[in-house]
């Protein structure tokens, strides 16, 4: 099967859960980002590497998802930088950082046809529950992945909503 501007899609099969519904068809397409372990994202990486993996965590993760959508607008860098020195300075930008990775999930979620994620439980989960907000994240993204099954990161993969 082959989808007009979307390359040979035959190679990664239906999506996770059954294809998207009839009446959706593809409206763009993005790049497939990279399916990552959940509890190295939260706990194991950032304790090897003294907190330097959550902002690398951040950087990509945004990264991926401005690459998957491109109606996603980020700048990786900016985002990295309301954590620190953001932090240092005042304490809203790590706050608004938060909330935005939240709600760029979601909206990766929606052009996926996943079940989309809660960026209020995220970003109470960052804040309040030892920091479990990119535990939480790193699963929902990978949701996002495994919706195309077969494909590899980087490949240019169907967005349909």
């Amino acid at each position: 099967m082959s989808t007009a501007g979307f390359g040979d899609t035959s190679s990664y099969g239906s999506p996770v859960g059954g294809p998207p519904p009839a009446a959706t068809a593809p409206v763009g397409s993005g790049l497939l980002g990279k399916r990552r372990n959940p509890f190295a994202v939260w706990i194991g990486l950032p304790i090897i590497t003294l907190g330097i993996y959550g902002l690398v965590w951040i950087y990509k993760t945004n990264k991926e998802l401005s690459r998957y959508d491109s109606r996603i607008k980020v700048s990786p860098a900016l985002s990295v930088l309301a954590f620190f020195p953001g932090f240092i300075l005042f304490y809203i930008p790590p706050l608004v950082a938060i909330w935005r990775i939240s709600t760029r999930t979601r909206d990766a979620q929606r052009a996926a046809v996943v079940p989309e994620s809660n960026p209020v439980l995220a970003f109470v989960l960052w804040l309040f529950d030892f920091g479990t907000g990119p535990l939480y994240l790193q699963y929902e993204i990978n949701k996002i992945w495994d919706r195309y099954p077969g494909a590899v990161e980087g490949q240019e993969v169907p967005l349909y909503a």
